[in-house]
Order: structure tokens, then sequence, then C-alpha cells
């Protein structure tokens, strides 16, 4: 069991996750977006959408800084396991609940706004649910493991656990006897990067470079428009305007 769930699982959800993008970006480029809601309804979007995004932000660099940097390298810059403990409970908590709230915010959005809710998928709600979760668990690691119920330093157990899937030499026993929420977390994040190229996630790896070289957009008046006799007259054309 713990090999099945701590190193074949990670790795059918790593499979999932590349393939997946590949298999969609060249069958789905049409689809490659975050099939925006904002003509239904904008008011609870600018409040809960600047609330996930920028905390996601902050969540997903504590995990580069917590998961991915070995503890031996913040010790040789001088930072204290305390300090390094201070710092990551601080601005977790800051991070994960401006997300939880900004999460909140546009699933309240989603059930009560009922347009919105006609074009939400299967698939947003299933993302719904495994990215609440989480959240959920992570701020539960970082807050209850950390201040309610004693400090648990997962940068021995799970951080190793996590580099080593990337090395000839797996450790699944390495997450064997850590606390439950880090390994709820754990599933439920393996879960939600199995089925991210497959929701509007992917729209993380999106960048709008063709706008630094698309055509201008051209708007017209009702009164040019009224002068040009052709019907289809094309947008880049220069307006017909009446002899002097």
């Amino acid at each position: 069991m713990t090999t099945t769930l701590w190193m074949t699982l990670p790795y059918v959800a790593f499979t999932s996750f590349v393939l997946g993008h590949l298999w969609r970006y060249r069958n789905d480029q049409f689809g490659w977006t975050t099939r925006s809601s904002q003509i239904y309804e904008s008011r609870l979007l600018r409040l809960g959408s600047p609330l996930f995004h920028f905390g996601m932000l902050g969540v997903i660099g504590g995990h580069v800084i917590g998961v991915l940097i070995p503890e031996s390298w913040t010790a040789a810059l001088g930072i204290s396991e305390h300090v390094y403990h201070l710092f990551s409970v601080t601005a977790g908590t800051i991070a994960g609940v401006a997300v939880i709230i900004g999460t909140a915010i546009l699933a309240y959005r989603r059930i009560t706004v009922p347009a919105v809710r006609k074009a939400t998928s299967t698939n947003d709600k299933i993302m719904y649910i495994l990215l609440g979760a989480a959240l959920v668990t992570g701020l539960l690691n970082t807050v209850g493991s950390n201040l309610l119920w004693g400090t648990y330093n997962y940068r021995e157990t799970v951080s190793p656990w996590f580099r080593s899937l990337f090395t000839a030499h797996p450790e699944p026993t390495l997450m064997v006897g850590t606390p439950w929420t880090f390994q709820a977390h754990g599933l439920v994040v393996l879960a939600l990067i199995g089925i991210w190229p497959y929701t509007r996630l992917v729209h993380m790896f999106s960048a709008p470079v063709g706008y630094l070289v698309r055509p201008y957009v051209v708007y017209r008046s009702k009164e040019t428009k009224a002068v040009d006799k052709r019907r289809y007259s094309r947008a880049w054309d220069a307006p017909v305007l009446p002899p002097r």
C-alpha cells in the first residue's frame, strides 16, 4: 500500500499532467482558456479573483521554498529552523486565508448566479472540490501542525519524499508515520495534478504573447459607418470620407 500511494500514484498523476497537456494542446487549442464568465457577473469576480490569484502566488512560492529547497540549503544561508517556521507560518497563513476566501467567493458566485451556474461544467465542479480540499488540508498543515497541536518538521519527511520522486531512487517509506493532514494534502494534490490538463487550470501555462503583435482594433463611430456605403467593409480599411 505504501508503494502504491506514495510512488505509483504520484507517477500516474505526473504522467497524466504531462501527456494530458500535450494532448489538449494538440486537440483542443480553442478550449485552452479560462472560459471567462465575466460577461455574466463582474462584481463578485472583481473581489474573488484577485484574492485567489495573488494568494495562490504566495502558496506556490511557499511550496517551492518548503518542498523543493532542502533544509540544508537554508541552514547554509544562516536561516535557523525557528526563523524559517516563523516566516512560513505567517506568510503561509496569510496566503492560504486569501486563497480560501477568494475560492469561497468564486464558488458562491457560481452557485448563486444562474448564468454562471449554467456555464459550470462537471470538470469545473470536480476541480473546485479538489482545490478546496487541497487548500483546507494545506492550511491545517500550516496552522495546525505548527500552532495548534505541536510543531512538525515536514522538511525531514515530506519534502525529501517529493524530491526523491524525481531521482532514480524514490523513497515512499518517508511518508509512513507522517500526520494524516500531510498525507491527505498530498493525496488531494496528486489528484488535482492528475486532472489539471482537463480543466480550465490549463490557462496557468498561457501567456498573451500574441497581444504584442496583433493588429490594431479599429473602432468607428456610427457617423463614419453611415458614410461608408459598402455593407461588409473590412475593419482595417480606411474610412471613405465624403468629398469636400
